[in-house]
């Protein structure tokens, strides 16, 4: 179990080292890493190279954990009686390596669109109920690190309730939750202090050429 657990983390990672953002960006020659958040996440692609970039983004980066997922599930460990919780970890992997993807010298993004496609690959009756949540929650408040937040909160939440006996779930599904808020850690002050950008806002740059 161990030794599987070991390969899903790092096929995992493999997945996640790839920074969908950091690649569109370079696309537009720009290191969106330099600009706004410093980070190759969706929200700082939305602000710094637009609309269209940042879905792109938010795509790639949710596909990768789903792909990823996806390997695991029916290719690996088709038949593997603790299946989801491989997929939890192969998920938690594709988060790392988004976060602190290595040929980046660690410097990614924040990890919540590839929580997301792990979420909902994992089970996709949260798509319901976590969709409205961040939809709902950035239209009203205008922060999307609230909306994000918030998801990674309900990630251990929903295994709490539908896996109420698996500890080991809970545990790994909490991981995601505090992956996110030690990304987050920077939005959270401007929050405190009220000085958090809200959507929309757009980020200047100085040379795109």
């Amino acid at each position: 179990m161990f030794t599987k657990i070991i390969f899903c983390i790092f096929f995992g990672y493999l997945f996640g080292c790839f920074s969908t953002g950091f690649f569109i960006g370079k696309l537009n020659k720009v290191d969106i890493r330099q600009y706004g958040s410093k980070s190759s996440g969706t929200t700082n692609a939305l602000r710094t190279l637009g609309a269209k970039a940042g879905l792109l983004t938010l795509l790639g980066d949710m596909l990768k954990a789903v792909i990823a997922i996806l390997f695991v599930k029916y290719v690996f460990f088709a038949q593997f009686e603790y299946i989801n919780l491989l997929v939890l970890y192969t998920g938690l992997g594709v988060v790392l390596g988004h976060n602190y993807p290595v040929w980046l010298k660690f410097k990614g993004g924040k990890g919540i669109a590839a929580t997301a496609g792990a979420m909902a690959s994992f089970d996709p009756w949260i798509i319901p109920f976590g969709l409205p949540i961040f939809v709902i929650t950035v239209a009203v408040t205008r922060y999307v690190s609230v909306g994000s937040l918030l998801v990674a909160l309900l990630f251990p939440i929903w295994i709490k309730v539908r896996y109420p006996n698996e500890l080991h779930m809970l545990i790994v599904a909490s991981a995601y939750t505090i992956l996110a808020i030690i990304k987050h850690r920077s939005n959270i002050k401007r929050l405190l202090r009220g000085t958090e950008n809200k959507l929309g806002q757009r980020i200047k740059i100085d040379n795109k050429g």
